[in-house]
């Protein structure tokens, strides 16, 4: 693997690894354009919550996969399955399909009585620019999420990164999430009937910005095939998630270890 494509493949580490839940909102290549076909393949260690509003700590053990093929599609745990339309080094533009994973009223006591939210998958378009070689725009639209499978999101951020030694580099994103109401009420928001099965009051979130993340990464690359990255992730709800009844920490860091593989 050449360097340019190393470097690449570093950078899709730092986008999974920087996630705190199971799939990216972002796509980033595994490989630069034109590039013969390859990958990378981790496992992160991620402390986070049990839900996004929660007080009460989760650490997972997670595995990852993310392969690009030279012909523009791709297909991963993080970036999902699409096509990059772009062969330009300049930006990526496309279509995918992705995952919401939805959430467990067993996983926490502060959930009972508002039953699950199911697993579904979502459609979707994304377009990152490179502004210049250490800085890039990204955006991405996804819908299908919820039990009702019309949930909403776009998300729109930012990434830096520099290289500090032949070894060792860092970057930092800021990133920000757009719901519609239906994807607000799903995940932040009472019924009636939850209330009466909660005992929380009703509550009708509307459509809005979600939350904004502040991230930090360091890459560590031990020899040309494996790399050892190290993240930290703050998020910060706001708008009408922020004052769901469900909510117990309006911000929370999270962080992530992981171990990747090139190939």
């Amino acid at each position: 693997m050449n360097p340019l494509a190393s470097a690449v493949t570093m950078t899709a580490l730092v986008a999974a690894s920087a996630t705190v839940h199971a799939q990216s909102d972002f796509y980033r290549r595994t490989m630069p354009p034109n590039a013969a076909e390859g990958g990378v393949a981790g496992l992160a260690v991620i402390a986070g919550h049990r839900y996004q509003g929660s007080d009460e700590s989760r650490i997972r053990v997670l595995p990852s996969i993310e392969y690009q093929w030279s012909n523009g599609f791709f297909a991963g745990v993080m970036s999902g399955v699409g096509y990059n339309a772009s062969r330009s080094s300049e930006m990526s533009y496309g279509a995918r399909i992705t995952a919401d994973f939805g959430r467990k009223e067993r996983r926490s006591a502060a959930l009972r009585g508002l039953g699950d939210i199911d697993p579904r998958p979502e459609i979707g378009a994304f377009f990152n620019a490179n502004l210049t070689s250490n800085l890039t725009l990204n955006s991405a639209v996804r819908f299908g999420s919820g039990n009702n499978r019309n949930g909403l999101l776009l998300d729109l951020g930012a990434g830096w990164n520099t290289r500090i030694s032949p070894s060792l580099q860092f970057s930092a994103t800021v990133a920000t999430t757009w719901s519609n109401n239906r994807y607000a009420q799903d995940y932040f928001g009472i019924t009636k009937e939850q209330a009466i099965n909660s005992g929380y009051a009703e509550f009708a979130p509307g459509s809005g910005l979600r939350d904004v993340r502040l991230g930090t990464s360091v890459i560590y690359r031990m020899n040309p095939k494996w790399s050892l990255v190290g993240s930290l992730v703050y998020s910060e709800l706001i708008g009408d998630a922020r004052n769901s009844p469900i909510v117990r920490q309006k911000g929370s860091l999270s962080s992530v270890i992981a171990l990747g593989y090139n190939f």
